[in-house]
């Protein structure tokens, strides 16, 4: 089971992310903006940092380079509707290293089965 946190600005959304992983075994702690996420990494680290990139205050990217430098090992799986995103190689272009990207709409199926995949990574 992985400490994963949710930083998902749409509340419908976020209630059914925390739902689905939550099935699949895991502790899930959700945020509705990158502020609230940054708070909570700053009092306890997680394995994995699962954020939308646009959202209100500290967007995404923002957040994952602010977790990596708090906690060097967390993993990061960015979720977004975004088609701007630059994508290199499988890699999110100015994102901690081994960021991941999936992009909405997605298959809940399809979301564990990354996150998984990034976890068993570690």
């Amino acid at each position: 089971m992985a400490r994963i946190l949710l930083a998902e600005d749409d509340p419908d959304l976020r209630r059914v992310l925390v739902r689905a992983l939550g099935a699949a075994g895991h502790s899930v702690e959700a945020t509705g903006n990158g502020l609230e996420a940054l708070e909570t990494l700053e009092a306890q680290p997680v394995d994995l940092l699962l954020a939308d990139i646009v959202m209100p205050g500290l967007d995404g990217m923002e957040l994952s380079r602010r977790a990596a430098a708090l906690h060097p090992d967390v993993r990061i799986m960015f979720i977004t509707g975004f088609a701007a995103v630059t994508i290199h190689d499988g890699r999110v272009e100015h994102a901690p290293e081994g960021a991941r990207l999936l992009s909405k709409p997605f298959h809940l199926r399809d979301l564990v089965r990354q996150i998984e995949a990034l976890l068993e990574a570690a």
